[in-house]
């Protein structure tokens, strides 16, 4: 038996551990979280574990090679996902439950929006991030760009594999952020195959007239731009069939301002403009543009150790004083979801942002509905900062 074969069916086996363990109890199942990150960051940039990829990637990397092993390791994953959802599937324990892959797609806009061929870079720079690994759940197979431009490097489906792939899931997982500008590159370095080179782009941070896409936070690559949300909702509804969705990350970061009053960070304005926003957005998709979201986590209840960045910035919703205990404090953002969650009165039509939000909120057709106020808890998985592998 080969050694991924193993590793699939090892998958497997937990996953039909947990099910059995926790099916009648846990209703919401996600296989993997951001398989985008695992793959490129740990098998081509070797910027995230086990750190490989090929020297001229990263030339602290001891072993790897770019541009072939990302691709290997995530049809591993995909495979793995479709055993994992078979099993789901067939224990009773879980039959009122749903499941799903958490994806982390950015939104893209042409750095020339009068050129054609940075629009269709877009359109490329889709397919390679999120159609990567949707495209098989849903058709059984791989973006046909993605296979003209990799060629033999992308491993392929067999028949049943393609058949188990199909369908397994019951909701999209959005881990949204940020959004970037993509530009197209004509010629690439054959000799250097990595996963950018292969979909033949360049993330920019500025478009070509010098402007961003919106006001930057704690890290060089998140910006306020709540409308991503919204156009990738559409895009991938009338790309994929109308599915279901769950936005299973959405969050602001802010550095660490250690030698500053903890006030400084308290007064996080900036995050609650940005959930503000975001739930806005979440709730136009649903009411103008037919999206089903059925769902909606923040990230994150609490300040917490963020892969490459540590403790540097912080994304929670409460302040968590790291050299006094541990103690908790709720922010500005905490403590307008908690209104926001609880709030019923019909706010007048002369504020028509504050209307929106209050009619999203009496619909709660984007919030788990629990029946209480708990229904809000931010899921405590590792967030994964996608564009961490190219800053």
């Amino acid at each position: 038996m080969s050694e991924t074969l193993m590793g699939r069916n090892d998958f497997k086996d937990f996953a039909a551990l947990c099910f059995e363990e926790f099916g009648d109890r846990v209703k919401l199942w996600v296989t993997l979280n951001e398989p985008w990150v695992y793959s490129i960051g740990g098998y081509d940039t070797g910027r995230k574990a086990p750190g490989r990829a090929s020297k001229y990637m990263n030339e602290a990397a001891v072993a790897g090679e770019s541009g072939l092993e990302v691709y290997t390791v995530s049809h591993n994953l995909l495979l793995a996902h479709a055993e994992a959802v078979e099993v789901f599937r067939n224990n009773p324990k879980c039959k009122d439950g749903k499941i799903g892959i958490a994806h982390c797609p950015v939104w893209f806009e042409p750095y020339d929006s009068n050129c054609p061929d940075d629009k269709e870079a877009c359109e490329r720079a889709m397919e390679f991030m999120f159609g990567w690994h949707m495209d098989p759940t849903v058709y059984g197979d791989y973006p046909e760009v993605m296979k003209k431009s990799i060629g033999k490097r992308l491993p392929s489906f067999t028949a049943a594999q393609s058949k188990k792939l199909r369908g397994s899931f019951d909701f999209v997982g959005v881990n949204y952020y940020s959004a970037f500008y993509v530009k197209s590159i004509a010629e690439v370095d054959h000799n250097t195959p990595n996963w950018r080179s292969d979909a033949r782009i360049e993330w920019r941070k500025q478009n070509k007239a010098g402007q961003t896409l919106g006001v930057r936070g704690g890290s060089e690559w998140d910006f306020l731009y709540p409308q991503g949300l919204r156009k990738f909702l559409n895009y991938a509804k009338n790309k994929y069939e109308s599915p279901k969705f769950m936005i299973t990350e959405n969050g602001h970061c802010d550095i660490d301002y250690e030698k500053k009053p903890k006030l400084s960070n308290l007064m996080d304005l900036q995050r609650t403009e940005y959930h503000k926003k975001h739930l806005q957005s979440i709730q136009q998709a649903i009411q103008e543009d037919g999206v089903e979201v059925e769902g909606y986590f923040a990230w994150s209840l609490l300040d917490n150790c963020e892969w490459n960045a540590g403790y540097g910035v912080r994304y929670g919703l409460f302040y968590v004083d790291y050299k006094n205990g541990l103690k908790r404090f709720p922010k500005m953002s905490a403590m307008w979801f908690k209104e926001f969650l609880k709030r019923e009165e019909e706010m007048g039509d002369s504020d028509e942002e504050e209307y929106l939000l209050n009619v999203a909120t009496k619909k709660k057709r984007f919030l788990l509905a629990t029946g209480s106020a708990s229904c809000f808890i931010p899921k405590m998985s590792e967030s994964s900062k996608a564009l961490e592998l190219f800053f």
